[in-house]
């Protein structure tokens, strides 16, 4: 959530890297229909391949990320990457509370609840992150921290097969 905010919060100085400051809506409208494919697309696979579809999102990220990183600055290299990011980020909600859910348990009301702070202190998070970066080093900055950020993300999905993914049939 916090690599997602860098980039969201900042699109205007990032998009502007690319020469689309003047396109910026084009930006947001790109990123808004790809995630809600990313919705369509998590909502058709959750319940039976939750760790895989959160694995690939974020891998993929990282992918658009690195692609970001060297090429950012080409203007249909960045709509794409924007449509990827959208598309990879739109199921985020969805897999997280799902998984949350699956792992608390009985204390899943409590542990959504918590979701719910945490989510809005990636948003703060986001904003401050990335106005530091901005101010530092520039929007061209944005690309590798947040595809560490992703790669930490990465890392405990991946590391978390049996406690944030426990296995056995989902309880609907």
């Amino acid at each position: 959530m916090l690599a997602h905010n860098v980039l969201y919060t900042y699109i205007a100085p990032f998009s502007a890297r690319a020469g689309l400051a003047h396109h910026v809506d084009l930006v947001l409208l790109i990123f808004g229909i790809a995630a809600l494919a990313g919705i369509w697309v998590t909502g058709r696979v959750i319940d039976r391949a939750l760790r895989l579809s959160v694995l690939v999102a974020l891998a993929t990220f990282a992918l658009t990320l690195v692609m970001l990183s060297i090429v950012g600055t080409n203007p249909m290299v960045l709509l794409v990457a924007t449509s990827i990011w959208g598309l990879t980020f739109g199921g985020a909600a969805t897999q997280l509370q799902t998984a949350l859910a699956d792992t608390a348990g009985s204390g899943a009301d409590i542990a959504l609840s918590m979701n719910v702070v945490i989510w809005n202190a990636a948003i703060a998070g986001g904003s401050m992150v990335g106005g530091i970066l901005l101010e530092k080093g520039g929007a061209a900055t944005f690309p590798p921290v947040v595809l560490v950020l992703i790669l930490i993300g990465l890392f405990i999905a991946f590391s978390a097969r049996h406690n944030g993914f426990p296995a056995g049939a989902r309880q609907h």
